[in-house]
């Protein structure tokens, strides 16, 4: 099973390109962010023609999360558990940043797409919701491993987990993306027992998965990863491989991010 995470930043705005790249990949799922609609608006249609079941958790102009499965999906929640004021539903936070579905295939996977909180400006009222946010998925991934079954959290993470994971670090220090509260809100979700899948298979520098629109990065390979894959044990014993697709990035009309994926035996 392969699958791929792509934050496509707009459906409206990238819909030629996702389609494009859909065609040409042919991922047996993908999980989207940021498709800034609301789900009446999604052109789910155009999917389904495709031979995808289509699942959106959608608002108006900002965020938005979607999974696109060849596979049959089931059991489809949306909102992170554990929302303000609500107990465990997620019900009162309106930002729509997440997405569980489990896939029907040779092994059942439960898919948590998910869209981080970017964060910034930092310290502040929004870098307090990311690091509340991120807590939240680190219950939400604590339910989940006592299942002991397949699951995986898949997205745009905001994170740059490790100094090797920009192209220059420093510049990003004080930055929302790279404060030490995130790094090690990320560790302790990653110290829970899931893999980060990317870097079980590759090391070093060099790897990104975002790349601004602005002051040439892409040219200047200037580049961030804060796109990843985490793996319950039963779902890291799965892993065939992982790799980015950084190609994309340079292509027409192109998403400031590009797809992540895993391939899975599953």
């Amino acid at each position: 099973m392969k699958i791929a995470t792509f934050n496509i930043n707009g459906i409206k705005a990238r819909i030629g390109a996702l389609t494009a790249w859909i065609d040409a990949a042919q991922p047996d799922v993908a999980i989207l962010q940021e498709i800034k609609t609301v789900d009446e608006g999604f052109p789910r249609e155009v999917f389904e023609d495709k031979g995808y079941n289509v699942e959106t958790h959608g608002q108006k102009g900002f965020n938005g999360v979607a999974i696109l499965s060849k596979l049959p999906l089931e059991d489809v929640t949306r909102g992170l558990p554990g929302g303000e004021g609500t107990g465990r539903d997620g019900a009162d936070d309106e930002e729509a940043r997440y997405i569980e579905a489990t896939v029907i295939g040779e092994h059942p996977i439960r898919i948590c797409g998910l869209y981080l909180p970017n964060g910034n400006p930092a310290p502040g009222p929004k870098y307090d919701y990311k690091l509340r946010w991120m807590e939240r998925l680190r219950a939400r991934a604590a339910e989940l491993l006592v299942l002991e079954e397949p699951a995986l959290f898949a997205g745009d993470y905001n994170i740059i987990p490790q100094a090797e994971d920009a192209a220059r670090p420093d510049a990003w220090r004080e930055d929302a993306l790279f404060r030490i509260e995130s790094r090690d809100a990320f560790r302790r979700l990653q110290n829970l027992g899931l893999t980060e899948a990317f870097r079980a298979r590759e090391t070093g520098a060099g790897h990104y998965s975002f790349w601004d629109y602005q002051a040439g990065a892409w040219d200047k390979n200037d580049g961030i990863r804060i796109d990843h894959f985490l793996l319950t044990p039963q779902c890291a014993d799965l892993l065939n491989n992982c790799w980015i697709e950084s190609d994309v990035r340079g292509r027409e009309k192109p998403s400031d991010h590009v797809p992540v994926w895993v391939d899975l035996a599953a």
